[in-house]
């Protein structure tokens, strides 16, 4: 029952360093850390000098976890500045007052599980920040937030066609729908019509 090929399912690919930016803002959530490390090691071969204005903000998955081997190449490099936190509001936070008093130039590369990816996508809309200055690649975790369109409650980390709405407690069934806006994709009551009657649910955002 879910519907694929709908334009507003967000498609990623590889990071890569745009040469043209002029100070580069980094955010790395779990295996992020990888790809923002290797974006970081392009840098460091075409354009050195653009490591002193690079900011870094990073989380692991578990965020008491010692520092992977990624996070400890990214803070050896001569960086403007590398800060890891250990829970999410506050490197979302970080990265607020960091887009609050970016500079015409700036480049936003976002590495990890998809919701990570939304959550900071929402914040750069606020900031009207344009295609051409935001990259993303998603790593780890499928799991979605969804939307449950009757009672507008978010139901994090999803991983079955089928959920449990955490508000109203309605079966939903997690479409292909996204909205950059809310950062999640958008859940409607799938026993509607046949209250009750529910198509098989399976794990499939693993």
């Amino acid at each position: 029952m879910l519907v694929t090929g709908i334009k507003s399912k967000p498609v990623y690919a590889p990071l890569r360093a745009d040469p043209r930016g002029r100070y580069h803002l980094m955010l790395g959530f779990g295996e992020g850390e990888v790809a923002l490390l290797r974006v970081l090691t392009e840098m460091q071969s075409s354009v050195p000098e653009g490591l002193a204005r690079t900011r870094v903000l990073l989380m692991s998955s578990d965020g008491e976890a010692p520092p992977s081997d990624a996070r400890r190449n990214i803070e050896s490099l001569p960086l403007q500045e590398v800060r890891a936190f250990s829970d999410m509001p506050p490197l979302l936070g970080e990265f607020r007052l960091l887009l609050a008093d970016s500079l015409m130039g700036t480049r936003l590369y976002v590495a990890g599980p998809e919701s990570f990816i939304g959550l900071a996508m929402r914040i750069a809309l606020e900031f009207n920040l344009n295609k051409d200055e935001i990259r993303a690649e998603q790593l780890g975790s499928l799991a979605r937030r969804v939307h449950c369109i009757h009672c507008r409650v978010i139901t994090e980390n999803v991983r079955t066609n089928i959920v449990r709405c955490s508000g109203c407690e309605r079966r939903l069934l997690v479409r292909d729908h996204y909205s950059r806006r809310l950062a999640a994709y958008m859940g409607v009551m799938v026993d509607a019509e046949a209250p009750g009657e529910l198509p098989p649910i399976k794990e499939v955002f693993l």
